[in-house]
């Protein structure tokens, strides 16, 4: 949007203040002044919180011209089949009118062309008037104010320019994050939720201590109708106060006539109303259908999701991580439902209405609003007593039969966290909660963990894959219950510090608890997708700068979660010893239980513990592997891993073997090679040679710091695997003498290597743009292991759904490359969780590829079990396979899809639901769109899921992609602008594309989007990954055509 629109004739001639005050509205620009007394050494000290406007209105000029100039690009929304080359449906594209406001018009042919004489003058006059201007902005000392400038401020503070509140009045706050004056310390919350009338009203209660003296408090709140606020001072009476909103920053305030002093104790009161939540946060409602209490009418329950920004459309809060307080809640209910919150309930009251409420005890512990969450349902617990803690999972009452998995791996993995910490789990109950209708995998709140339905149901005869799914979810939000919940990040720059070490113990613990759920080669996967994205220029640093709501939200990505797991993988192998990473760990939890930390604070830890190491080491006669092992013996964990976090993306190293002598070189891989960067890490540089590559021992440790460094081996060698099991974070490039090595002594004994080795040498393949050594290093088939195989069939089928879109996709080279590999594959029960993947995997590539027998035993395999009216199993490793050739059939969609709508069994449900949108038939990839929109038969939660599957076929990918540009702003208000499920939705869509066409499509539609998602990260993300692909297919597809 323009800032200045129609009536900017009308805007010009205002006073400077008041079209200042009305661009707060949109984005205030503002300087902290008291964080800067350098700038401004002659004036008195300021209030911590207070502002000052920082003039700019050469540069509203530019932006504002910079959005009025449109251009031919400004196209409308072609159909997506136009949009990749093709015509579809014989749909015709609309032709732009002639009375478009983007088009360019010709200038009317009645004017004359302006004199040389005019010309000069005009000149000179705009000449004089931005001297002029330059001369008010910066001459030395003047102070700018709603008042203009008119002499050098000597004595008083700069007077801060606020946004306009709802009221009319100014607004005392300018900033995205909340002023430091104010500390809540409690909060009385009292909620009464309608489930009939989709309603709820609220009495919040928050007591404060002023740290800072000012004359103001600023909290959240957003769609809250506050009808009563009081406020009480120390031990004053209370008496009634006016809050103020300003809603672009979902910001609530109080001003005072008087200043709160340091020291003092206040507490504010106040009484709302609300309607729930239309989307899936904040306090929102839920549907589900009890079939076997025979009610086929949708029973309604109401729960929380408040990470990150919605606790504050529950309840006005400080809606911060730093802001931790305890919290005190009271809830009322029918006598129908029940209730659960973070703590045990502790009484019931019959009101005199008729309900009954619900008050449960004060939280033991301080903790972030993101993490407060209360349900009322009608819900059935199974529980049973762990280390003095009840744990109870939770269903809707028809589902109870499945939680008995849930239940037994988290007692496991909570006596497992109990004792790796050496902190016991704080609260005396721990409920996980299956709930119908939930956006993200799971919510860690503090002693009410909440989940999907399939991400913590399982069948007691589910296969192992499906209750690894559920088993790593659990550990993941187990883990935060210390990381994030007891010791949490600052503010959301370092939101890895909590999602990057519960993607790490997820995985750590599962291995330890579970080793027969196998997570070894899911990590690794994981791993491996995570440098993938971090190739890419639009990536971002593990901590970085964090200063909108859309960036927020941006933040839960693969950088925060697994490439934070994966360098702290890569820190932990490059610890002497296996007990100093853990007691780092144990020291950095205890030294900040119930406090905010940032990164710099976890290296600390961690460097302080190698520091107690090593003094322990000169006292017992230097036995220790601190003291023997030389490449950590001086190690500054703070200033190694510095590296890893504030610069994005990672380093290619490359090696050159002469004889005994090795040369490294690092530099930053970045697929967009014309952006150069300079940047260094410290590389715990791993290695295994052909003398010693498979045992932990064989491990040697190399640290790289410099640009290129050498060092020697104690004899010759024939070849080096760098990077061993890919525990680094990082890739190699061995030259052309070290992958021809490499490769034939993989062609003389396959097993020479670990599978996480091989794994990671075809993923470095990849990452190089090698594929031809990787097709003739697999052409003979001697691999059989899961993760490489899984590896290279991920990557060979990117290239295949690229090729399909380009109409290439007669070069079907993946099945010829793993026929026989598939053939060996059985259709019976197979137990060992490697094997189940590796036949998923192989199966599921046959069938979409339409390999004639794969098809005709997933077809004879679905009519049995509809034969049997599902009372047959079909193994949970061939679900997908079986249930997607059955939705690619007009013979068999119908009765997938009726026998979808009256599944109970959420695993299996979503599995045909892939299955479903799997079919070709435009009608129904309409249908399916159209149901998950609405939400019927199909739940809006599940449409990143379904547009993901469609965008496996060119045809669903041309209905996917017009779905999208036709129903942004519908889907925006269900997942908020840079939330990880609009993120999945851009990615599907665009990820596969690689002709210019494709390109300037989807540039057009997002920079269309202005305030309403263009400036996303995903967005870059997208547009960059169009260019690589295009210069990839350029560069290779005559090549790839003649070889094949």
């Amino acid at each position: 949007m323009d800032l200045f629109d129609s009536n900017s004739s009308e805007r010009a001639s205002l006073p400077r203040n008041m079209i200042e005050n009305s661009m707060f509205e949109e984005e205030p620009d503002v300087v902290d002044l008291a964080k800067d007394s350098t700038a401004f050494p002659t004036f008195p000290a300021l209030d911590p919180d207070e502002v000052t406007y920082e003039p700019r209105s050469s540069r509203l000029l530019v932006r504002g011209l910079g959005e009025n100039d449109m251009d031919d690009d400004e196209e409308d929304c072609e159909s997506s089949a136009r949009l990749l080359g093709m015509s579809f449906m014989n749909r015709s594209s609309a032709h732009r009118s002639n009375s478009s406001p983007y088009t360019r018009q010709a200038p009317p042919r009645s004017c004359s062309r302006p004199s040389s004489r005019t010309i000069v003058v005009c000149v000179l006059f705009l000449v004089i008037v931005a001297s002029v201007t330059m001369v008010f902005y910066f001459l030395p000392g003047c102070t700018f104010t709603k008042a203009g400038c008119h002499k050098p401020n000597k004595t008083n503070p700069i007077e801060p320019v606020y946004p306009i509140s709802t009221n009319g009045e100014l607004f005392p706050w300018a900033q995205l994050r909340l002023p430091q004056s104010i500390k809540p310390l409690s909060y009385d919350l009292t909620l009464n939720p309608d489930l009939d009338k989709m309603t709820f009203t609220g009495r919040t209660v928050i007591s404060m201590s002023i740290l800072h003296s000012t004359n103001r408090i600023v909290f959240h709140g957003a769609n809250l109708n506050i009808t009563k606020a009081t406020f009480k001072l120390g031990d004053g009476q209370a008496s009634d106060v006016t809050i103020l909103e300003y809603k672009p920053r979902q910001q609530l305030a109080v001003n005072f006539s008087e200043e709160l002093k340091a020291g003092q104790y206040c507490v504010l009161t106040m009484e709302y109303s609300a309607n729930f939540s239309n989307a899936y946060d904040g306090f929102y409602k839920s549907f589900y259908i009890d079939k076997d209490r025979n009610k086929r009418y949708p029973l309604v329950l109401a729960a929380t999701q408040f990470e990150p920004l919605s606790a504050r459309k529950a309840f006005p809060c400080f809606d911060e991580p730093a802001f931790k307080a305890t919290f005190l809640i009271k809830i009322s209910r029918k006598k129908t439902y029940m209730t659960l919150s973070n703590m045990p309930k502790a009484k019931s009251t019959n009101l005199s209405n008729g309900l009954v409420q619900d008050e449960f005890e004060k939280t033991s512990v301080n903790m972030s609003t993101y993490l407060v969450a209360f349900i009322v349902a009608d819900f059935t617990p199974n529980t049973k007593n762990v280390s003095e803690t009840q744990v109870s999972v939770y269903s809707v009452p028809e589902k109870n039969g499945h939680t008995e998995y849930a239940l037994t791996i988290t007692s496991k993995l909570l006596e497992f966290y109990n004792n790796f910490f050496d902190i016991n789990y704080p609260l005396k109950k721990l409920d996980l909660v299956a709930i119908p209708d939930f956006l993200a995998g799971a919510m860690e709140n503090l002693g009410l963990i909440t989940f999907r339905e399939t991400t913590l149901l399982v069948g007691k005869e589910s296969s192992l894959l499906e209750k690894q799914v559920v088993a790593s979810v659990i550990a993941h939000e187990l883990a935060h219950q210390w990381f994030g919940n007891l010791v949490t990040m600052t503010w959301w720059n370092d939101l890895w510090l909590n999602e990057g070490f519960a993607t790490y113990m997820e995985y750590m613990s599962l291995q330890e608890v579970s080793p027969d759920l196998e997570t070894g080669n899911l990590f690794l996967s994981v791993r491996f997708r995570a440098l993938d994205k971090d190739a890419l220029n639009s990536s971002h640093a593990v901590s970085t700068d964090v200063n909108t709501t859309e960036q927020v939200e941006e933040m839960f990505d693969s950088v925060s979660y697994e490439k934070g797991a994966s360098i702290l993988l890569m820190l932990n192998a490059s610890f002497p010893g296996d007990q100093q990473f853990r007691k780092g760990i144990i020291e950095y939890l205890k030294q900040f239980s119930g406090l905010n930390t940032d990164t710099d604070d976890l290296w600390n830890s961690l460097t302080q513990e190698i520091v107690n190491e090593r003094g322990k080491s000169k006292t017992d006669g230097c036995q220790s592997a601190a003291c023997t092992d030389k490449s950590t013996h001086h190690m500054n964990v703070s200033q190694m891993m510095t590296s890893w976090t504030s610069q994005k993306g990672f380093p290619l190293v490359t090696v050159n073997l002469m004889g005994n002598q090795v040369t490294l070189a690092q530099e930053h891989f970045l697929l967009t090679s014309d952006n150069t960067t300079h940047t260094l890490w410290h590389i715990p540089v791993t290695y295994v040679n052909d003398s010693c590559s498979l045992a932990p021992e064989c491990r040697q440790v190399f640290t790289l710091k410099n640009k290129s460094d050498t060092f020697k081996l104690s004899e010759n060698v024939t070849w080096l695997k760098l990077n061993y099991k890919n525990t680094g974070f990082y890739i190699v490039d061995y030259g052309k003498d070290g992958w021809s090595a490499l490769a034939q002594a993989l062609f003389s004994n396959v097993g020479v290597l670990t599978h996480e080795d091989r794994a990671s040498l075809i993923h470095n393949i990849f990452a190089l743009s090698r594929y031809q050594s990787l097709l003739i290093a697999f052409s003979d088939e001697t691999d059989t292991e899961t993760s490489p195989v899984t590896e290279a069939l991920l990557q060979l089928n990117n290239i295949y759904r690229q090729l399909e879109k380009r109409q290439e996709s007669n070069l079907n080279f993946i099945m010829s490359t793993f026929r026989n590999l598939t053939a060996k594959q059985t259709w019976e029960e197979e137990e060992n969780v490697s094997k189940q993947e590796l036949r998923s995997a192989l199966l599921e590539m046959a069938c979409n590829l339409n390999d004639e027998n794969c098809t005709q035993q997933a077809t004879s395999l679905f009519k049995k079990y509809m034969e049997s009216n599902g009372t047959l199993r079909i193994p949970g490793d061939l679900q997908q396979t079986v249930f997607t050739v059955a939705g690619r059939s007009d013979e068999t969609w119908d009765a997938l899809f009726n026998i979808y709508v009256h599944a109970t069994y959420d695993s299996e449900k979503r599995k045909m639901l892939k299955g479903l949108a799997s079919t070709q038939n435009p009608q129904r990839l309409v249908q399916i769109l159209s149901f998950g929109l609405r939400g019927s038969l199909i739940q809006t939660q599940e449409l990143p899921l379904v547009i993901s599957t469609m965008c496996q076929s060119f045809a669903g990918c041309l209905f996917a992609w017009d779905f999208i540009q036709e129903n942004w702003d519908r889907l925006i208000e269900k997942f908020p602008i840079g939330s990880f499920a609009i993120q999945a939705i851009i990615k599907s869509v665009t990820s596969q594309s690689s002709t210019q066409a494709q390109l300037n499509k989807v540039q057009a539609f997002f920079s269309g989007l202005k305030e309403r998602g263009s400036q996303m990260r995903s967005v870059q993300e997208a547009l960059e990954t169009i260019k690589l692909n295009q210069r990839w297919m350029d560069r290779n597809l005559p090549t790839l055509q003649k070889w094949l």
